[in-house]
């Protein structure tokens, strides 16, 4: 697992909430779990420009931090399933509002990124 070169800053409420979800595909995990539970191959498919290692590697921290849940059935062969946790529920509304104001602001990106392909 990553670990930090410099130290979270307990005081800081923002800087806090964002070591939980500042990289690039938490807030899309968490988003796409709001709706149900999804297995891994599900995730990796959503998430096809992500990388299969990135991608377990996060949702490995989101479980970590009890973002969200893996639940591992017996049965054979294995099967695994990734939830949102009631937790990571109380992250959906910022995740919301940042959606909303990327959206609000579409023209900032298509100038900064290019025109929408």
């Amino acid at each position: 697992m990553y670990e930090r070169k410099t130290p979270v800053d307990l005081d800081c409420p923002l800087r806090l909430t964002m070591s939980l979800i500042d990289s690039k595909w938490k807030s899309c995990i968490l988003d796409e779990l709001r709706h149900r539970a999804l297995r891994p191959s599900e995730l990796h498919k959503l998430f096809p420009e992500a990388t299969p290692r990135v991608l377990d590697m996060q949702l490995k921290e989101l479980v970590e931090d009890g973002l969200v849940s893996k639940t591992i059935f017996p049965e054979l062969p294995p099967r695994s399933e990734y939830a949102i946790t009631p937790l990571g529920m109380t992250l959906v509304p910022i995740i919301d509002a940042m959606m909303a104001w990327g959206e609000k602001n579409k023209e900032l990106f298509e100038r900064k990124y290019g025109q929408k392909q």
